[in-house]
């Protein structure tokens, strides 16, 4: 039996379309049902479903092989996973964004909003600037226009909410996609099955 840990959501589902194309699916499964977990005792595969954060989770401590997660998330936290694959969905981009008109002043230590508070520290530490961080989470755009923090760090997908609120990107972190990670202990024990299902998906996403 392979456990498969699906982020809640769009990307799950689409996470779940793309499993059952290469022969992974559930015959119990059903879409926007309230079920966490399905499985398919015929085809040695189960899935439960849980918060994007805490896919990883679940994966490092060994209650799913494998998980579907992004990039953001494996950046931010470093959990104890193999990274496996590069799904190519969920596409966007880790960034800095401030008000339009922003300029940095060195001469004190930048007030950086953001979720990914282990991301903005690594990023600012790499250019050796000090910073102060604000944890929030949600509604990140705030707190520049409020003039609680000069910059924030966080996911951009379209831009359309910062130009909406008079923000701009000013620095590109790194890109943003959906992974599949692997528990280490299954890795080794489960290899075969694993390796299998992750040359099955690689072809299916690089068609």
């Amino acid at each position: 039996m392979i456990n498969i840990a699906l982020p809640k959501g769009r990307l799950g589902e689409k996470a779940y379309s793309l499993l059952s194309n290469i022969g992974y699916g559930c015959d119990d499964y059903e879409e926007n049902s309230r079920k966490l977990i399905f499985r398919d005792e015929k085809g040695g595969v189960s899935y439960f479903w849980v918060k994007p954060s805490d896919v990883a989770v679940y994966v490092e401590r060994g209650a799913a092989d494998v998980g579907v997660v992004g990039k953001d998330i494996i950046e931010d936290g470093s959990p104890d996973v193999y990274e496996l694959l590069d799904l190519h969905m969920g596409k966007c981009t880790m960034c800095v964004a401030a008000k339009n008109d922003w300029y940095d002043d060195t001469s004190r230590p930048l007030r950086v909003a953001t979720k990914f508070v282990n991301v903005a520290k690594k990023y600012y530490a790499g250019l050796g600037r000090d910073i102060e961080v604000i944890k929030l989470n949600g509604s990140i755009e705030l707190a520049p226009i409020l003039g609680m923090s000069d910059v924030i760090v966080d996911i951009v997908e379209t831009g359309t909410t910062l130009k909406e609120n008079n923000l701009k990107v000013y620095a590109q972190i790194f890109p943003i996609s959906a992974r599949l990670v692997a528990n280490k202990v299954s890795y080794k024990f489960k290899n075969g099955e694993l390796l299998a299902l992750a040359d099955k998906l690689s072809n299916e996403v690089n068609k």
